[in-house]
């Protein structure tokens, strides 16, 4: 996904693919992606940044009397997609937001994520790299092509066919990202029945999201084609571990890892561990953006391998943060409580402004916790200074509400919309009658 291109370049490579129509995409307040389709006719026009939608229309974005956007197409972007369309192909350039007096959108998150990557490079460093790791679950499809609750296999952890019944849809799905672009590094099935993972190489922030955005449309695109709904739904089944999208983090500086230090403890730089300091002392602050739904926090508890806990441990799996093993320019951090319906471009802007906070008032990390942390005690985790992740969809906006860094990091129109939309978010929650009540209390009392 990391190729180059001008403009007479993707004009000559669709008049050679037959490519029919240009989908102009862009992604929402809470990660959807949006999109404008046009002919290949107005290709020039959209090449042209004058191509223009309705911004009220896209939740989070503006009101109706500031409603006009234009949307500038990133040429690097561009992809066709593999699934061919017998009226001729398609493709995608993805998109930043402007407003007419071509100043870019505040509201528009992949811009935002453009504005805290430039802060991180008045500090010196020249890239911030992602390694995402998003997970998902396959259901199958009813009659009707509405998805069901019923699993399409009962596999485990790197379980093989015919254990493995979506064996073959994954593999599709990493022919289809193969010939997209994507480098695929490993996919397998995941610990609970019907969920599985597919991990690309780490790209710099950016590409990284992108990559992201584009994975989530392949898998659903190529699950529908074997007849199955895949999801990013954090936790949709009770009694099971739920999806993460562990993120690995590095920063570099100039082509080196600035997180490696051989001569360092553990063979971490400063640098990293400052970061660390920054992530651990901001994550209870970023959760409502990292872990955005009301589902989000049914996933954040004890004995299903997702982290509830502030803590770092170089090969402890139970904290928030984990050391992996490898060094040189794979030395990275893993913040392993990120869920798949987070926001990319949020999710990284937060991490990284979280990270830079703590590079910048060289925060110092507490020492790393080695034993598990699900077994501990509360107050053996008060002990070693733990804290917990919040509880609840509404504790994080709560925590977030007093964090000028990471609301820094979002912008006023994202923060105050987000804030906005998550609390109408919560209060739906809060005040519908679930089953589970009914089933509890409907006879006893």
């Amino acid at each position: 996904m990391s190729k180059q291109y001008n403009r007479n370049q993707i004009i000559e490579i669709i008049k050679e693919e037959n490519v029919r129509y240009i989908r102009l995409q862009f992604t929402d307040l809470f990660g959807t992606i949006k999109n404008v389709e046009i002919p290949v006719s107005q290709l020039s026009k959209a090449l042209d940044n004058k191509i223009m939608f309705d911004g009220s229309s896209i939740e989070g974005f503006v009101r109706i009397e500031e409603s006009d956007m234009y949307l500038y197409p990133d040429l690097d972007t561009f992809v066709i997609f593999p699934w061919i369309s017998e009226k001729g192909k398609v493709a995608r350039i993805i998109c930043d937001i402007y407003h007419p007096d071509g100043t870019p959108f505040e509201g528009d998150p992949r811009n935002n994520l453009k504005r805290v990557l430039s802060e991180m490079k008045e500090l010196g460093f020249t890239d911030f790299n992602v390694g995402p790791e998003p997970e998902f679950f396959l259901f199958k499809l009813d009659e009707k092509g509405s998805p069901t609750l019923e699993l399409n296999d009962r596999g485990g952890y790197f379980d093989l066919a015919p254990t493995d019944l979506g064996e073959n849809c994954r593999r599709d799905i990493v022919l289809e990202l193969e010939e997209m672009g994507f480098e695929i590094e490993a996919s397998h099935h995941e610990v609970a029945p019907g969920q599985h993972e597919i991990d690309f190489k780490y790209q710099n922030a950016l590409k990284a999201c992108d990559d992201i955005q584009t994975f989530k449309l392949v898998v659903k695109t190529i699950a529908r084609k074997h007849g199955l709904h895949a999801t990013f739904m954090p936790k949709p089944l009770f009694g099971v571990n739920g999806s993460g999208m562990h993120c690995n983090l590095s920063l570099f500086k100039d082509g080196e890892n600035a997180f490696y230090d051989k001569k360092g403890d553990l063979e971490i730089s400063e640098t990293a561990r400052q970061f660390l300091a920054g992530i651990m002392k901001h994550a209870p602050n970023f959760t409502a953006v990292t872990n955005p739904t009301v589902n989000s926090y049914k996933r954040l508890v004890p004995g299903y391998e997702a982290p509830c806990y502030v803590a770092w441990s170089a090969r402890n799996r139970s904290p928030l943060i984990r050391i992996p093993a490898s060094r040189g320019l794979s030395t990275r951090i893993e913040v392993r409580s990120v869920d798949p319906s987070a926001n990319p471009y949020l999710a990284m802007a937060v991490q990284l402004a979280a990270g830079l906070d703590g590079v910048k008032n060289k925060l110092r990390a507490p020492e790393p916790i080695n034993k598990n942390i699900y077994t501990m005690s509360k107050e053996e985790r008060t002990e070693n200074g733990i804290i917990d992740l919040p509880a609840t969809l509404a504790q994080a906006l709560e925590n977030l509400k007093n964090d000028e860094v990471i609301i820094a990091s979002l912008g006023t129109h994202l923060y105050e919309r987000f804030i906005e939309a998550k609390e109408i978010e919560w209060d739906l929650f809060r005040t519908q009658v679930h089953p589970w009540e009914r089933e509890q209390y409907i006879q006893q009392y």
